[in-house]
């Protein structure tokens, strides 16, 4: 093995590149210099998102301990896109009076978990997927708790971690077995050694339950509500879209490279999840008046519909689902820039706070109208066609009760949207909102992501050039 197979590693070696800098300059930059960290750290993370744009080759590191395809590279820089966002979200909480004198280790922590999500999607051996898996966790629990003087952020953090750690401590108890099953841990090697005993369902039944914690598929996902809503918004969104983009293509790789000799028992699975999932969420999210809690049962629905690409494992599938991911990230992001820059200015946070916000901040109505109906899957914005294609996916390998069962719920997601953008347009409210101002950085996030909304789904090419990278499974 020679220093040739880190060459492979140049999305990683880009941001481990770019998390040096910055904890250099934190540590010995003048307090006058420290002024311009969060431009710095955004300019410097654009120029990793842009250096690593476009896809390399298939390509193989360590033995097979990482393999790297063209279409983990894309997820790995839709990932990148959403993190950039969320850090030109959080330039105003980042620089509050309670999070100023700690800004610096905010980006290496965010980062750190965003290096074990690349390692994760990189993984071909199940032992690097579970390094990947704890950078990515632990981290993620101190953001969560990142604004340590707060009850609900303290709560939040705790809940997080307990969560993680009993949804890792299952993971990788399945991956023991698994090992004392078959005698590797390697992806390419263990297909020939699956052979459906009831040792190795066992173990593949508790590793899929410490991912479908990961990404909040019920009825592993009691922690989530509880944790949106105390978490820094600028968490929380990070939470909803960036972790549950990568755990999702992560689990649909797995299931099909490793498990696809059990493919019958996992699919079984999977429809299960999918109908308690999508109705459960979509039940919760009705009765929420706290917008992040409202935010965290929809992201459970959300995941059940992602969990609908998983199921079909074709091609078609496996694009409609990186689609779907790109799709749900701008628009979530949308939201929560919205409820960031309120929140911040006014600590408002329930849907009644928002009645009648459109006469006073029409502006960010229309970009939180635009986003939530692209959630709701309302054409001809992006959310429809995601919905259209991952329900074609299914529908493709047979699932059409599941699908009409998903659709049935989309009537029902689509009316508690809609509670939303009622309340902002048609509730009278006396004492409305107050008209807010955001800075630079969050109207540029916010004008991305409405042009993302819109163009995702008026521009087929984007969703064409996904499918060239899709492999079949």
């Amino acid at each position: 093995m020679g220093y040739s197979n880190f060459l492979f590693l140049k999305e990683e070696l880009s941001l481990i590149a770019v998390m040096v800098i910055l904890l250099v300059y934190d540590i010995f930059g003048s307090k006058k210099s420290l002024n311009y960290f969060h431009p710095v750290a955004c300019v410097l993370f654009l120029a990793h998102t842009l250096l690593n744009l476009f896809p390399s080759e298939a390509s193989e590191a360590f033995g097979g301990m990482i393999i790297n395809t063209p279409m983990g590279d894309i997820v790995k820089t839709i990932l990148n896109v959403g993190t950039l966002i969320v850090l030109l979200q959080a330039r105003n909480w980042l620089h509050s009076e309670a999070v100023l004198i700690r800004r610096g280790e905010f980006y290496f922590i965010l980062f750190s978990t965003l290096l074990g999500m690349y390692f994760m999607i990189s993984s071909g051996n199940f032992l690097m997927f579970f390094i990947g898996l704890e950078m990515a966790s632990i981290p993620t629990a101190v953001l969560a708790a990142y604004d340590k003087y707060k009850h609900d952020t303290a709560e939040a953090g705790a809940k997080y971690i307990l969560s993680a750690a009993f949804a890792s401590g299952l993971s990788l108890y399945g991956i023991s077995l698994i090992y004392g099953t078959t005698g590797t841990l390697y992806f390419a090697d263990l297909p020939a050694h699956i052979d459906g005993s009831t040792l190795q369902i066992m173990a593949f039944a508790f590793f899929a339950v410490g991912l479908f914690f990961k990404i909040s598929l019920v009825p592993f996902h009691l922690w989530t509500a509880d944790v949106y809503q105390g978490a820094p918004t600028t968490v929380t969104a990070y939470l909803s879209v960036i972790s549950k983009g990568a755990g999702a293509f992560v689990l649909m790789t797995i299931l099909y490279k490793v498990f696809g000799n059990l493919i019958d028992e996992w699919r079984t699975i999977c429809y299960a999840l999918i109908v308690l999932t999508i109705t459960v969420a979509n039940l919760f999210a009705i009765r929420q008046q706290n917008l992040k809690r409202f935010l965290a049962y929809s992201s459970i629905s959300q995941a059940g519909y992602i969990l609908l690409g998983v199921i079909s494992g074709n091609e078609l599938g496996m694009t409609s689902l990186v689609y779907y991911i790109l799709v749900y990230m701008i628009s979530n992001l949308a939201i929560f820039g919205v409820i960031g820059i309120i929140e911040h200015r006014t600590g408002k946070i329930t849907i009644n706070d928002y009645n009648g916000l459109y006469k006073t901040n029409p502006r960010l109505s229309f970009v939180m109208m635009l986003a939530l109906f692209s959630l709701a899957g309302i054409p001809p914005f992006a959310g429809f066609f995601s919905k259209f294609f991952i329900f074609a996916a299914a529908a493709q390998e047979g699932f059409y009760v599941l699908v009409l069962i998903a659709c049935l719920n989309t009537i029902i997601s689509l009316y508690y949207y809609l509670l939303v953008v009622k309340a902002m347009f048609i509730n009278k409210n006396d004492t409305p909102i107050e008209t807010v101002h955001s800075d630079a950085y969050t109207r540029i996030s916010l004008v991305a992501c409405t042009i993302g909304v819109i163009a995702l789904g008026l521009i087929s090419a984007i969703y064409e050039q996904l499918g060239t990278f899709s492999f079949g499974i």
